[in-house]
């Protein structure tokens, strides 16, 4: 398992930290945190099951931005 950390903008409340929670342990990643406070989110995942790129794009297909 590798740790990942994504600055993350345009999270506002605690339901945006669950959004982009469920949406990435949907995926398969696994300790995920998001935080309004800090505006990220951190987690780990199995590059070999799931790649940093594809948790990206599905944070910002769920409507939030990369920072």
């Amino acid at each position: 398992m590798e740790k990942f950390s994504i600055n993350v903008n345009g999270m506002s409340c605690e339901h945006c930290e669950r959004a982009v929670k469920n949406a990435l342990e949907d995926l398969g990643a696994t300790a995920v945190a998001a935080s309004v406070a800090n505006a990220n989110v951190t987690g780990e995942h199995d590059p070999a099951k799931l790649s940093l790129d594809k948790i990206k794009a599905e944070i910002t297909e769920i409507g939030y931005i990369l920072a």
